[in-house]
């Protein structure tokens, strides 16, 4: 089986929810205590041994393409002020020549064509797809639990999680056969079934490893739940082609494309980190929540 190492990362979306401050800040530099959301994908990325890295943009997302890229005036002024550490910080941001490619989405037609915007690029060999709003957070990467159990499988990966069932209509959801946890086999997705129709509360996040022969479905184009070109749909084509499994990730996910969940995890990853944890520990402690 070929060595999974390049991953996309769709990051054209608009950002409605964190209006206004997305008018001008792409919500996916939004930042999590010290660093932007986009940066714990690359680096979960990274731990897992991906090598390229392809970033779906749309119009207006250019912050993301400078924040990757080498800055040498502002690495001389701090040189200048010997200030090490943050040089040290900063130097960790920049993915190196040739390994960062930026792919405009002209439309925003789903998921699903945002990967297909990647094609060319991807070819015949297997992918990840991370989406920067879920931070994933535990003792070891999630993406490289799921290039693990790939790399004994094949075929596409998935991570899961188990969700309330009356909140299934927000995710796409597992039809799962048979079960050897981690490990769940697919027998189908649905895109976000109401809490009666969903055949299981397995919950889809974002965290993929696919199978290219998801594309022979994805070049027809063809419109799905919400007049999108859904991934969902793409996998489900791809069933008797390639295996699909779901997978129980270890760890705890965070949704930063929502604001309460973006509140959460910048109040758990703040309380983990080192200088203001302890601070932050302390004003928790003096907040009246009644009041």
């Amino acid at each position: 089986m070929k060595k999974v190492k390049k991953a996309i990362f769709p990051v054209a979306g608009l950002g409605t929810r964190f209006l206004p401050a997305t008018k001008a800040i792409p919500k996916e530099l939004l930042p999590v205590v010290d660093q932007p959301v986009i940066n714990y994908a690359i680096e979960e990325a990274r731990e897992a041994g991906i090598e390229k890295f392809i970033f779906i943009v749309s119009r207006g997302k250019s912050a993301i393409q400078d924040y990757f890229d080498h800055a040498p005036e502002l690495e001389q002024v701090l040189e200048l002020r010997d200030k090490r550490d943050a040089l040290q910080v900063l130097r960790c941001t920049e993915i190196y020549a040739g390994d960062a490619i930026f792919v405009r989405q002209p439309r925003p037609l789903g998921l699903g064509h945002a990967i297909w915007c990647a094609r060319n690029l991807i070819q015949d060999e297997p992918f990840a797809v991370l989406l920067p709003d879920d931070i994933v957070q535990g003792e070891r990467a999630c993406m490289a639990q799921l290039i693990e159990a790939y790399d004994s499988l094949g075929g596409s990966v998935i991570a899961v999680q188990q969700v309330p069932k009356e909140r299934t209509s927000r995710y796409g959801i597992l039809d799962p056969g048979e079960r050897k946890n981690p490990l769940i086999e697919v027998k189908g997705l649905i895109e976000k079934p109401a809490p009666g129709r969903a055949p299981s509360d397995l919950a889809v996040i974002g965290r993929y490893i696919l199978d290219p022969t998801v594309f022979d479905y994805l070049d027809l184009e063809i419109e799905g739940a919400r007049g999108e070109i859904q991934i969902t749909d793409a996998i489900n084509n791809s069933i008797g082609k390639a295996a699909v499994h779901g997978f129980l990730f270890e760890g705890t996910r965070y949704d930063c494309g929502d604001k309460l969940g973006f509140l959460k995890a910048n109040i758990v990853f703040g309380l983990k980190h080192s200088e203001l944890g302890p601070g932050l520990k302390a004003f928790l402690k003096t907040i009246d929540l009644e009041g």
